[in-house]
């Protein structure tokens, strides 16, 4: 299972996704819809802040205050973190979790 820091794993691409975060964060679910449906892997997000209206298939998609605290609840052996935070991959890692670059990841999506 791949668990997803949504925020980090956006604001590793400079591509503007600060002007439309929405929008960025509907371009990073249609990416990992594709990785998931593709390899058959379970994937899940987890964004920073409210819900908002995203469209996603094949992806669990949630929102936290604190994405990093909801990303370590879900941290276990068997699951994937996907992350650059430094704390949070720590903390993953501490609960038997293995965890990727977001970087490594998006080259890999």
């Amino acid at each position: 299972m791949w668990l997803v820091d949504g925020n980090n794993v956006m604001g590793s691409r400079p591509d503007g996704w600060w002007r439309d975060r929405t929008g960025a964060m509907q371009r990073l679910l249609n990416e990992l819809d594709d990785f998931a449906a593709r390899t058959g892997d379970e994937v899940a997000v987890v964004f920073d802040g409210d819900e908002r209206a995203l469209q996603a298939v094949g992806v669990h998609v949630a929102f936290a205050p604190h994405a990093d605290d909801a990303l370590a609840a879900r941290a276990a052996p068997g699951v994937t973190v996907v992350t650059s935070d430094a704390e949070l991959a720590r903390r993953a890692r501490d609960l038997g979790a293995d965890v990727l670059g977001a970087g490594a990841f998006l080259r890999r999506v």
